[in-house]
């Protein structure tokens, strides 16, 4: 349910003709830059790379579970290869050539897990110990949240889609919280995420002291300004804003696996 509700904000946002695009260019930029910082050795570019691996945590995390088929496995990997990461040993290879952020990380995941089984494999042949099997088939030992069993690579856009709509709401909070708005963010969130019922809009007109007609409009306002954030999430992750509409096509596709 959750996925179907996210899945109608990013198809609200690819139907909509954006606004100028002087946010989400900036937007664009600011990421890349990030990126970018990421692979110095400063204090700013590891605090970069600390928000970058935070920022995509779970996205590796859903990948790890389906691959590796055991939460607690994937939880210590992940943990692993953004060690590895933030010890500057896997973002150094980012090329924004490469297009998207979300491939590159992707790709870079399954190099580090590839290296991990090759590493357990010459373990295994020399007498070594493992603490963690990555080959051994634990399908039954994790419950996995969706029977249809998808690929890793579906799991990892599907999370990644779903992150990318997080950050976009949580831009939009964190706007209303520095206009003072913060309890008219939460009372109109539902009608940003698709939680609203019918009846309730009446009710929270006369808790925020508005009519229903000002209410409705501002409920407007505050969509078209999440839609934009959609649109500049995603533009921040690729290197050209030409291909923010097929991401989105992407993502879409991806919550709807």
């Amino acid at each position: 349910m959750f996925a179907k509700v996210w899945q109608s904000a990013l198809f609200s946002a690819m139907t909509r003709e954006p606004h100028p695009p002087s946010k989400a260019a900036s937007f664009h930029t600011t990421r890349w830059t990030r990126v970018g910082l990421a692979k110095t050795g400063s204090e700013d570019g590891k605090r970069a790379l600390a928000d970058l691996c935070d920022s995509y945590y779970e996205p590796v995390v859903a990948f790890l579970r389906w691959e590796l088929r055991d939460a607690d496995a994937a939880r210590d990997m992940s943990h692993a290869f953004f060690s590895e990461m933030l010890a500057g040993g896997t973002i150094a290879g980012v090329e924004q050539g490469r297009g998207r952020f979300r491939s590159y990380l992707l790709g870079a995941v399954k190099h580090f897990l590839a290296n991990q089984r090759e590493a357990a494999r010459r373990m295994k042949r020399g007498g070594g110990v493992v603490n963690v099997s990555l080959d051994e088939d634990l399908s039954g030992v994790l419950n996995l949240p969706d029977e249809r069993q998808i690929s890793p690579d579906a799991a990892f856009d599907r999370e990644w889609a779903l992150t990318t709509l997080a950050h976009a709401m949580e831009t939009v909070k964190q706007e209303c919280e520095k206009e003072g708005k913060a309890d008219f963010f939460h009372q109109i969130k539902p009608w940003l995420t698709g939680d609203a019922t019918h009846g309730d809009q009446g009710a929270v007109a006369e808790a925020c002291a508005m009519s229903p007609a000002a209410l409705k409009m501002a409920i407007s306002r505050l969509r078209r300004r999440f839609r934009d954030c959609v649109r500049a999430e995603v533009a921040g992750t690729l290197d050209d804003v030409a291909m923010v509409e097929t991401e989105m096509q992407e993502l879409f596709a991806a919550l709807s696996s």
